[in-house]
């Protein structure tokens, strides 16, 4: 077990980690990516480094808590969980390993939008859900379908098929990137609309051809017509691209509001031993506030370790 494990390597991630790993503490930073910043042109509002790429800044700043000896990790994170065996701490699950740690920070950036599918807005807490692990219980024996297209969208599928009927994948017109069982139908149609009245009830896809279909499993209840085909379900798991921090933050019971994990003054959320950093929190998405908070979060994780 690790002392501390950051999932994300931007500004607030490494910040966090220049002041754990400094005070002794083992410290391991997973990312995926480096975020929005790594495709900014040119950063000229942070301080001593006008002119600076976004690149140079993110790499720069992953080299400097290495050198202070944190480890680097390059993964994607799919799942966290919080396990009891006589003191608390956190299992962090990448798409090919597993860690586990005694703190945890959440400094991913900002969650990503939503996607712009008529009706999903609407049926939030109707029907749609951004946590299978939070939610599935309530879908148990129901047919459900997952929206996304790669590891996370897989990691709530395999959170899903133990209770419910059926689940389909909905990869909204991508490829899928991950290889999803063969018992799970898989439509690669873009999703017109999420239809229902009181709770959602279904969506509705583009016009099919046999090429829009992975896998066709004969459970999924569907019914063409000329222009879409509609398919019946009773619960919607959205799941594209990569677990941003509040949907990760839902699955532990961290508390969140709309788009941010929700903190104190330290950066410390309502889970003991974890804290979130950055853009995922509320207040200005910029590169000053997220070191900031980064540095918040560890010099308060140094004390909360050293006094456990």
């Amino acid at each position: 077990m690790t002392d501390i494990i950051i999932i994300g390597g931007g500004p607030a991630g490494v910040s966090a980690a220049l002041y754990t790993a400094r005070a002794g503490l083992a410290t391991k930073i997973i990312y995926k990516d480096s975020g929005a910043l790594f495709t900014a042109e040119q950063v000229d509002n942070f301080y001593g480094n006008a002119g600076i790429t976004g690149q140079a800044l993110v790499t720069y700043g992953l080299a400097q808590a290495e050198a202070v000896g944190a480890e680097i990790i390059s993964g994607e994170v799919v799942k966290i969980e919080q396990v009891y065996d006589g003191i608390g701490h956190f299992l962090v699950e990448t798409v090919d390993s597993g860690f586990t740690s005694r703190a945890l920070v959440l400094a991913t950036g900002a969650s990503r939008s939503v996607p712009k599918i008529p009706g999903i807005l609407e049926y939030e807490g109707k029907g749609v859900s951004h946590c299978a692990v939070c939610d599935a219980f309530f879908y148990r024996g129901k047919d459900v379908a997952v929206l996304g297209h790669g590891e996370y969208a897989l990691s709530e599928v395999k959170t899903l098929t133990p209770l419910v009927r059926s689940v389909t994948v909905l990869t909204n017109g991508r490829e899928p990137e991950a290889d999803f069982p063969s018992d799970v139908a898989v439509r690669k149609e873009v999703v017109k609309e999420v239809l229902g009245d009181t709770r959602l009830t279904g969506v509705t896809l583009e016009l099919t051809d046999a090429s829009h279909i992975l896998h066709e499993v004969a459970a999924t209840p569907s019914s063409d017509n000329a222009e879409a085909t509609a398919l019946q379900i009773s619960g919607l798991f959205i799941a594209i691209g990569t677990a941003g921090a509040t949907a990760l933050a839902r699955k532990i019971g961290a508390l969140t509001d709309s788009n941010v994990v929700i903190t104190d003054e330290n950066m410390r959320t309502n889970i003991p031993g974890l804290w979130a950093a950055g853009d995922c929190t509320a207040g200005m998405k910029q590169i000053t506030k997220a070191v900031y908070d980064g540095a918040k979060a560890g010099t308060d994780i140094v004390k909360f370790l050293r006094e456990s």
